[in-house]
């Protein structure tokens, strides 16, 4: 799921703007049985 979610990025903003780190947490379960949690952190140039 994460790799989905890295190819959608990319291909939404490309390369340049959609260029990005990742991360994992080890965890026993998430909240509300969620398989993947993902967080982002953005900035909008207007």
């Amino acid at each position: 799921m994460i790799n989905g979610f890295s190819d959608l990025i990319l291909e939404l903003w490309g390369p340049e703007a959609g260029g990005h780190a990742r991360s994992a947490v080890g965890m026993a379960e998430l909240p509300y049985s969620i398989p993947v949690e993902i967080e982002a952190e953005v900035a909008i140039d207007g």
